[in-house]
């Protein structure tokens, strides 16, 4: 089967998690929250990022969002 070229830019990771975690996430991939696991741990993982690296870089004013290359959601 072929890969979509968003396939293509991503990497595969493995890790691991607390069996009630992931029952957790699973939880909210079956609400509808998220489409499925891997939708979810991204989505995670950007609100981390945004938190760890954006905002405690202190932007220069001409520094944008974009220019980190970390895809946000919006309405997070």
């Amino acid at each position: 089967m072929p890969r979509s070229k968003s396939q293509d830019k991503m990497s595969l990771i493995s890790v691991h998690v607390p069996k009630k975690m992931l029952e957790e996430l699973d939880e909210l991939v079956r609400r509808g929250i998220f489409p499925n696991r891997s939708e979810a741990i991204r989505a995670a993982l950007r609100d981390l990022l945004y938190k760890e690296v954006f905002k405690a870089r202190a932007p220069r004013e001409e520094e944008k969002e974009e220019e980190l290359q970390i895809p946000f959601i919006k309405g997070r």
